[in-house]
């Protein structure tokens, strides 16, 4: 008959994959925001550097689409804002998401190192028993 601690491997196996797989879904959240956040720094940047080259417009019109311009880059940078707002949502997400799974994979692998150490102990117990036989048998 098999051990507890081995029938009990391919639950803790499986555990493992899991946090595994959630730490890699969570480290490839962790790039997107950063490249959402470095977009953001971008267009911010772009803004900037728009909004304050060219001060004197040659026309009106000029004046209106360089407003309308920055209007446009404005609501981009809205738009960058609120995503990377959703994308830490999801990251939190994945990072609870791997707690759990992390958790429940250190729980998996508590209960089968204290089955071995509880079969080690049987063991020894049963080796002791025979070697106390033994020395009676001698003794008789």
């Amino acid at each position: 008959m098999s051990s507890r601690a081995a029938r009990l491997q391919p639950a803790v196996d499986q555990a493992r994959q899991r946090s595994e797989d959630a730490l890699a879904r969570f480290a490839a959240q962790q790039q997107q925001l950063a490249r959402a956040e470095h977009q953001l720094s971008e267009l911010h940047r772009y803004r900037d550097e728009y909004a304050h080259s060219g001060n004197a417009a040659s026309s009106v019109s000029a004046m209106l689409n360089r407003q309308a311009f920055i209007q446009r880059i404005d609501q981009a940078i809205a738009q960058q804002v609120a995503e990377i707002a959703r994308q830490q949502r999801a990251l939190e997400q994945l990072r609870a998401d791997w707690t759990r799974s992390h958790a429940r994979e250190s729980a998996l692998d508590s209960v089968v190192a204290q089955h071995v150490e509880n079969e080690r102990r049987a063991e020894e117990r049963r080796e002791q028993a025979e070697l106390d036989e033994r020395f009676q048998h001698r003794r008789s």
